[in-house]
């Protein structure tokens, strides 16, 4: 089963908090804050991501975790 951004994206709030990327190990690829999680969030998964260190992380991500703050 693979992740579906669009579907995790559409159920985000607007709110202040932390995300975790996983893999599909469990282990952490990124944590991060955001004032806004949905922008923030989103912005990892757009069409052509800039940094090929970003781009190499989004595809291993199995799940994210989020925390409203």
């Amino acid at each position: 089963m693979s992740f579906d951004a669009r579907e995790f994206l559409a159920s985000l709030t607007e709110l202040p908090g932390v995300y975790r990327m996983l893999d599909t190990a469990g282990s952490v690829l990124y944590v991060g804050k955001a004032k806004n999680l949905k922008k923030r969030v989103a912005s990892y998964f757009r069409e052509n991501h800039p940094s090929p260190r970003i781009a190499l992380m989004v595809a291993q991500i199995a799940s994210v975790q989020t925390t409203v703050t």
